[in-house]
């Protein structure tokens, strides 16, 4: 067996030394670093408020360009709306006048299987009335009583509408 061999105390003070040399380089680099912390945290507190309005600012742009956006958007959307509405409108109003021409008609051809008169032949009967009151003016210019003309008038427009 062999014997230990044991550091000289040579060796064991330059590695004493070394590690000393070592620790104070890891003690200096932690004082630097919590400076430069402290320097930091000096330098956030200085800046704070000037940082916080500068944020709000950017916030404040940022906002405005939203809104104006979200409106160009809504305008747009709301215009599009409108453009439908009014078809939609369009075509209801013709589907509604349509409807009424059919029902118009059908009610016209249902008078006229009961036998009464439509407004053309209404128009026709009241004109030809008008024509013979003043023939009969011309021929007799003192019957102008206008309730006597009437009554005979209406009963004459009531007979001919019958047949």
């Amino acid at each position: 067996m062999s014997k230990p061999k044991f550091k000289s105390k040579s060796t064991s003070s330059q590695s004493s030394a070394a590690a000393a040399q070592k620790a104070g380089a890891l003690v200096e680099s932690a004082q630097q670093i919590w400076a430069a912390g402290l320097g930091a945290l000096k330098n956030a507190q200085g800046q704070g408020g000037k940082l916080f309005e500068t944020l709000v600012k950017e916030g404040m742009s940022i906002e405005q360009k939203t809104r104006k956006f979200a409106t160009g958007k809504v305008d747009e959307v709301r215009d599009v709306v409108e453009t439908k509405v009014e078809k939609v409108k369009e075509r209801a109003s013709d589907t509604w006048d349509k409807l009424e021409k059919v029902f118009e008609d059908r009610v016209s051809r249902a008078l006229g299987k009961l036998g009464v008169p439509g407004r053309d032949e209404m128009e026709a009967l009241v004109s030809r009335v008008e024509e013979l009151s003043k023939a009969v003016k011309k021929l007799n210019p003192q019957a102008t009583a206008p309730a006597a003309k009437k009554a005979p008038a209406k009963k004459a427009v009531r007979k001919a509408a019958a047949k």
